[in-house]
């Protein structure tokens, strides 16, 4: 029987989000599993896949297009329905009777030249990322030759057409234009892509990136952060890590090592394992954490569950394919959703101290610097260790300082006195 497929909740908290392209048009046949179209969230970029094995009978709404969740988007029929069956599940959805497939886009939508067949058919062979980008870049895929697997087209092919496509907008003015004078603009008109200066690239900002703008500003504008440091000597877990370096044959990096120190600081310190829920704070029982991971097109953050009851092994085997994965723009949307604390490390990067933006309604933030070789103080003999500064943010409304100070300590005595972090 001819069902209708609304738009899926990709994210338990989103009310919309956009259709970013189809993967099938009217009259195509598809299976259950197959992808049917690209739907952006604020917090990722997913294939939606069909639920069921069908005829795609109409397009609902456009490529392009922002859609509320549960919105009628598409028709699947079945070899026997009637065009009464099809007019009876539109209005069971309420779209009702008279609902018109959405216009195609042109160039998309359009038979392609005689030729081109093969080039169009491989356009929908390409990475999330690669799609985002040449949207952003007006780079149209099917003139592209994919370098992925099976013709696929990936990051790299999309940057290359960039790069060449750049000469010829961002080329200089002419001496003659040169001495044009400019032409008057209101003060807080921001340029065109026209007035950009020579060399210069405009960036229209992706759905994640807003959104990475807007809940930040209001994070920093609305909840009452304060900061704690701590410098913690790590000689001890870095020779740890060693050991296990030597007798295990997963790879544990010292971030995952601060991963399990924190989410034993978290059990430890039940108080700050908590997030602001307007009128009530709730409190976890387990260490959810989030971990910020750096991609082209923004900051994701996944979500380690119960990673005080996970090995290291385990907890480094998450981790690297999360990073993986989130670089292909891969991650599923329920990794994203959740968490209870982020840990956010630059110590990679050379960076000796930063303090970082709460992620609401989270109500902490741990900010890890880079570890290094510094004189201390040891009864009253001065000394070489090395040392890495800690900076743990938190929201006041749901942690006092005391609570604060006791999980930065604890999150401390876990990284200086490492063998605690195998039991």
């Amino acid at each position: 029987m001819a069902s209708v497929i609304t738009m899926p909740a990709i994210v338990a908290d989103a009310s919309s989000a956009l259709l970013a392209n189809w993967y099938k048009q009217p009259g195509d046949t598809i299976q259950a599993g197959e992808p049917l179209a690209e739907i952006e969230t604020e917090k990722a970029t997913v294939d939606y896949e069909s639920e069921a094995s069908g005829t795609l009978a109409q397009l609902l709404v456009a490529a392009g297009d922002e859609v509320a969740v549960g919105t009628p988007i598409a028709v699947l029929t079945q070899a026997a329905d009637t065009e009464e069956q099809v007019a009876q599940a539109l209005a069971q959805a309420g779209a009702g009777a008279g609902a018109q497939p959405a216009p195609a886009a042109a160039p998309e939508a359009a038979a392609p030249p005689a030729g081109a067949a093969g080039k169009q058919a491989e356009r929908t062979f390409s990475s999330p990322l690669a799609r985002r980008m040449a949207r952003e870049h007006r780079i149209d895929l099917a003139q592209l030759e994919g370098s992925g697997p099976s013709g696929r087209i990936v990051r790299s092919d999309v940057e290359k057409a960039i790069a060449a496509s750049a000469p010829a907008s961002s080329a200089a003015p002419s001496p003659a234009e040169a001495q044009q004078p400019a032409a008057a603009t209101a003060p807080a008109a921001a340029p065109s892509a026209a007035e950009l200066p020579a060399g210069a690239t405009r960036i229209e900002l992706t759905r994640m990136r807003k959104a990475i703008a807007r809940r930040l500003t209001e994070s920093k504008s609305t909840v009452p952060h304060f900061y704690l440091s701590q410098d913690i000597e790590v000689d001890a877990l870095l020779a740890l890590r060693q050991q296990l370096k030597a007798a295990s044959p997963a790879r544990i990096t010292v971030n995952d090592l601060i991963l399990k120190a924190v989410a034993h600081a978290l059990i430890e310190v039940p108080a700050a394992n908590a997030c602001w829920n307007g009128g009530s704070i709730t409190q976890f029982s387990t260490a959810d954490i989030s971990v910020a991971i750096a991609t082209d097109t923004g900051l994701v953050t996944p979500v380690l569950r119960g990673a005080q009851a996970m090995s290291l092994g385990a907890v480094s085997s998450t981790v690297a394919d999360f990073a993986a994965r989130a670089k292909n723009n891969a991650l599923n949307p329920a990794e994203l959703a959740g968490g209870s604390f982020t840990v956010s490390n630059l110590g990679m990067f050379g960076t000796q101290q930063f303090t970082a933006i709460l992620n609401p309604p989270q109500a902490g933030i741990l900010a890890v610097g880079a570890a290094a070789q510094r004189p201390v103080v040891k009864d009253g003999q001065l000394q070489v260790a090395t040392v890495m500064t800690c900076t743990l943010s938190a929201d006041h409304r749901v942690m006092d300082g005391a609570v604060a100070a006791q999980l930065l300590a604890a999150i401390q005595r876990n990284l200086e006195q490492p063998l605690s972090l195998l039991v």
